[in-house]
């Protein structure tokens, strides 16, 4: 919202906010908008750091995030021999372990 405020300004325009009673066409209406924009960057920024804290200590605790893999290792490890030594086929080899064709092109 800042970068458009500051694009209607440049045309020489002004914004007006009839519910939040904010006028950028005033020295004041300016500071109250770039008060508010600042706070809602920070508080931005403070729930992408609070994210990054829980993300690092569920690690700590042994927690893995993700979606779990489509494939055990065995069965890719599997799916890889029936490839490359049977000679059998991508479309084949997704349709016998019932996931994608890119989950065997990845195996």
């Amino acid at each position: 919202l800042l970068s458009i405020v500051e694009a209607v300004r440049a045309q020489g325009a002004g914004f007006r906010s009839l519910a939040e009673d904010i006028d950028t066409t005033t020295p004041a209406g300016r500071l109250v908008f770039h008060v508010f924009a600042s706070i809602a960057q920070f508080e931005r920024e403070r729930i992408s750091e609070r994210t990054k804290e829980g993300l690092t200590a569920a690690r700590k605790r042994g927690r893995v995030g993700g979606r779990p893999p489509a494939l055990s290792a065995e069965r890719s490890a599997e799916v890889a021999r029936m490839r490359d030594q049977e000679g059998r086929g991508i479309s084949e080899l997704a349709r016998l372990f019932q996931v994608s064709t890119s989950t065997i092109r990845r195996a």
